[in-house]
């Protein structure tokens, strides 16, 4: 079976002052039967300990003391376990307790035993629940509240995706009034510096944390979702690319393979047309979309997106990321190359579609015959 690792943040889990916000879990655990009925295996990272143990003692702030901090995810593991112990029950399932630290990743032997764990938990048809280890743990803060753990683990249990919900709808252009970017074909330093300046009073990390974790998940090929987690019931719409937040590609895998990912996992976002001259230059010698063969589009697309490329019949000849958005397209249909760079002066390359982020979806032959 398919494995999927699910991490939550504190935030949609405590409702503060200590109490759990028992009807969100119960819709995460309807979203994970769902799951199950397409055949998918299910490992859950939950966080929430630390911010439960937190309002229990009437803390409004994460307190720098370790002991304090032990403390309060002793106090909070047990309420959080119980919480998923009685969700999961209800939905037919039967779930198991696993606290790690970072030790239990750095041998391999003890790395290999986690593994082994999991994998006949998973045969058995029940739910592993994992958490650090807060409550004897003083290296805690460099985890980054489970995010690095539930990367770790999607590499460890050979994961196909990561799926990080949060209260943020996924990795934004900026903090102030930036826009969600949808897709991330690869992590470099303009997409961490996206994630920057994020922080919370219960959690650890922010944004800066994921994207952290996306590195290690997409670098054992695995790709990751980072999104809101305050629809939880939607996990099968992400399963499907339907949802809306950030799709990182799987980056360790070759090229030709990240290819055929996003060729059937994202969901395009529009469509464009091209003429046959175009068609022949990327069905036949791999070429990138040039603004020259445009001829029309359609739907309301932002830059980085995935869309629909389209013959003369209207026939999907491809998927790929488009560098421009739609409505600056409007103003570069039918020019050639210099010309584009004069007009969106912001572009360092005119590509409307870059051939390494181009996905073919049949041969010129086919083309020809549909």
């Amino acid at each position: 079976m398919k494995r999927v690792v699910i991490k939550l943040g504190t935030g949609l889990l405590s409702a503060g002052n200590g109490e759990i916000r028992g009807e969100r879990i119960s819709q995460i655990c309807s979203g994970i039967d769902l799951l199950r009925d397409q055949g998918l295996d299910v490992v859950l990272v939950s966080s929430g300990a630390v911010g439960l143990g937190m309002g229990k003692l009437g803390l409004k702030v994460r307190p720098d003391d370790l002991s304090l901090l032990r403390s309060c995810a002793s106090i909070g593991q047990s309420e959080l376990m119980h919480a998923w112990k009685s969700s999961l029950s209800n939905h037919g399932f039967l779930a198991a307790q696993i606290l790690l630290t970072r030790e239990d990743f750095n041998e391999h032997a003890r790395s290999n035993k986690v593994k082994e764990t999991i994998d006949t938990l998973l045969e058995k048809g029940v739910v592993p629940v994992v958490n650090e280890n807060d409550s004897v743990s003083d290296d805690e803060l460099k985890f980054g509240d489970n995010d690095v753990i539930s990367a770790l683990l999607a590499s460890l249990c050979q994961a196909e995706l990561l799926i990080i919900l949060t209260t943020a709808k996924g990795l934004m252009t900026s903090l102030s009034s930036g826009t969600l970017v949808p897709f991330v074909s690869e992590i470099n330093s303009e997409v961490e510096k996206m994630a920057e300046g994020t922080t919370s009073s219960t959690a650890v990390g922010g944004m800066a944390t994921k994207i952290e974790a996306a590195k290690i998940a997409t670098k054992s090929g695995c790709a990751v979702f980072i999104g809101s987690g305050e629809n939880p019931g939607r996990l099968p719409q992400i399963i499907e690319g339907q949802a809306e937040g950030t799709f990182f590609a799987p980056a360790g895998l070759p090229l030709n393979q990240r290819k055929k990912w996003l060729a059937f996992f994202p969901s395009p976002k529009g469509s464009i047309e091209i003429d046959d001259g175009a068609c022949q230059a990327i069905l036949e010698k791999g070429a990138s979309l040039l603004a020259s063969g445009l001829v029309r589009f359609s739907g309301n697309f932002g830059r980085s997106e995935v869309v629909s490329i389209l013959d003369p019949k209207g026939k999907i000849i491809a998927r790929g990321i488009s560098r421009f958005a739609s409505n600056e397209l409007d103003k570069v249909i039918g020019l050639d190359n210099d010309s584009v760079l004069q007009i969106h002066s912001w572009s360092k390359k005119p590509e409307v579609v870059h051939r390494d982020f181009l996905a073919p979806l049949l041969s010129k032959t086919n083309s020809e015959q549909a």
